[in-house]
């Protein structure tokens, strides 16, 4: 909520600028706009109003805070970041002034963020809303020029990037503007949870990567990065109480250190995103087994796991006590996907230890999913399991499981009618290898899909969009995240009815092709937002608008 006195100054500049605010745009409101209709802001923000003049930005713009958060660390470094972004092409006097003698005057000078709270940890549901403002310096205004307020530094993070895409470089007056303002922009997310997971396994992405994808998931105020470390082809993760598991590695270069994942998880938590990492277990971990063979069943049975020996679930707990030390956010990844248990049948200590306990593969794997939970659960996380492991065995799972939908449309109404909470990845619009996926399906795949009960609908934390890596590299992963990804994370921040009415050619795809070539201003290698197959270079000559 707004400070008292800050709302009545907000709520009397709403009153006294009511004449000259032109029209308030959201887009339901406009079935078929024009392209001088819409607002380019991705994602769209929850309530907006605008109006139609052009205000100058100072290249010395300056900070201002207010509130017992508003000096953090985190706030200062972003402005820094952010300022960099807006003012790429100036800054200070233009050569031709210094030559005339002339100076400018700008509309806004200074950028004020006033954060109401000096509590910095970044958890699921942290309040990510915003309050901005954004006037002409006329003395007249109470507040004046720009202003971000927010609960939060993470919510004053969320204001930064939106008021970063309200300003543009006019190459005219080699200046920074705001079009149609003033702006008074309202916004939170719709979900807690709206994640990009990144397969590091299949292929090896170096430190830099990383953190180039999470800067770029800060863009479309995406806020957690789901990382798949480790998965059967490699194992590049540093385990120090297991120091021979990262003999997985591809090659001694090809790995991380204990040191380069906690650079990993700070680099994100100042820009507002969690980082949530994952081991599959007891499929997808024949890696494991490079390093400590005694983790295989056999030579000829690699994975799932052993299932028989304490020494796999010592392991599992060396790595999550380690684990525990690097990953602060409440969310750990446990997988249980794909778990084809036949060669547990067929090996004969396996076979054995089933029969001696009257269970059969099904049931071990069943056993081998909730004791990796209770580990789990003892070092004070919630385990995330994808959906078969409900689909299996849904009435032993621990209550606080929640269910990582992948497979396809069902699930998360299934999942939150027994109590469970679930994240949407439906792999038909939301996996981002799937390269035959139009951004259009991407955009209107809808987390609470046959969830009416609104009640149940809470217990839906959000949903993912998956990067896995078998056909993806330092080489093309920005271009097949971007800019699918982003159409994802509007369905994920935005109002759903402020996004699910009207033709979506029209009020949509201009505004993620103009945020695509801002993606691509910005450095991120984003692909033309209308192939017929994902991350294709353009087919001839054009504009970054129009592909």
């Amino acid at each position: 909520m707004l400070s008292d006195p800050f709302k009545s100054h907000f709520l009397f500049l709403i009153l006294s600028l009511s004449l000259c605010v032109s029209q308030t745009l959201a887009l339901n409101s406009v079935p078929e706009p024009d392209a001088s209709a819409l607002t380019y802001l991705w994602p769209l923000p929850s309530e907006f109003t605008s109006g139609n003049r052009t205000l100058s930005v100072d290249p010395d713009l300056s900070l201002a805070v207010g509130g017992i958060g508003g000096n953090s660390a985190i706030v200062r470094a972003a402005f820094d970041r952010y300022r960099a972004i807006i003012f790429k092409h100036t800054s200070g006097i233009s050569i031709f002034s210094r030559f005339t003698g002339r100076s400018s005057v700008y509309d806004i000078c200074k950028l004020k963020i006033i954060v109401n709270s000096n509590n910095e940890e970044l958890q699921l549901g942290v309040d990510e809303s915003y309050t901005l403002f954004v006037s002409k310096n006329d003395e007249k205004s109470i507040i004046g020029e720009a202003t971000i307020e927010a609960n939060t530094v993470y919510g004053a993070l969320r204001g930064l990037e939106t008021f970063s895409q309200l300003c543009s470089f006019d190459y005219g007056t080699k200046s920074v503007q705001v079009y149609k303002a003033p702006w008074y922009i309202r916004d939170k997310p719709r979900f807690a949870f709206r994640g990009l997971l990144l397969d590091t396994s299949r292929h090896y992405f170096p430190i830099d990567v990383i953190k180039q994808i999470i800067e770029s998931m800060s863009y479309a105020k995406l806020n957690v990065f789901h990382w798949h470390i480790i998965d059967e082809e490699s194992f590049p993760l540093e385990v120090p109480a297991y120091p021979k598991l990262w003999k997985g590695s591809y090659t001694k270069w090809e790995r991380y250190t204990v040191e380069d994942a906690y650079e990993i998880v700070n680099f994100a938590k100042v820009r507002g995103i969690n980082v949530m990492a994952e081991i599959d277990i007891p499929g997808h971990a024949e890696s494991w087994g490079t390093g400590y063979p005694d983790l295989w069943p056999s030579t000829s049975c690699r994975e799932p796991l052993d299932v028989t020996k304490n020494f796999t679930f010592d392991v599992i707990s060396g790595i999550l006590t380690d684990m525990r030390k690097i990953f602060p956010f409440e969310l750990f990844h446990l997988g249980g996907d794909e778990v084809n248990t036949d060669c547990w049948s067929s090996t004969p200590h396996v076979k054995q230890w089933l029969q001696d306990r009257n269970m059969t593969a099904k049931d071990a794997y069943k056993y081998f999913v909730l004791k990796a939970q209770e580990i789990a659960i003892s070092k004070n996380w919630t385990p995330v399991n994808w959906e078969e492991t409900f689909n299996t065995f849904a009435e032993n799972l621990n209550p606080r499981t929640v269910v990582h939908n992948w497979l396809g449309a069902g699930v998360c109404p299934k999942a939150v009618a027994k109590g469970f909470k679930c994240i949407f990845s439906n792999q038909g619009f939301w996996y981002l290898d799937h390269l035959d996926v139009p951004w259009n399906e991407v955009y209107t795949a809808e987390p609470l899909e046959g969830i009416n009960d609104t009640s149940k609908q809470e217990l839906v934390l959000g949903g993912e969009v998956c990067m896995w890596g078998e056909t993806a590299d330092t080489s093309d992963v920005q271009q097949t995240i971007w800019p699918r990804a982003a159409a994802a994370a509007e369905r994920m921040w935005s109002r759903r009815d402020a996004i699910s009415t009207g033709n979506i050619t029209l009020t949509a795809l201009p505004r993620l092709q103009y945020f695509r070539c801002l993606l691509n201003r910005r450095g991120v290698q984003a692909a033309p937002v209308t192939n017929k197959y994902a991350r294709r270079p353009p087919i001839g000559a054009g504009s970054c608008y129009e592909q």
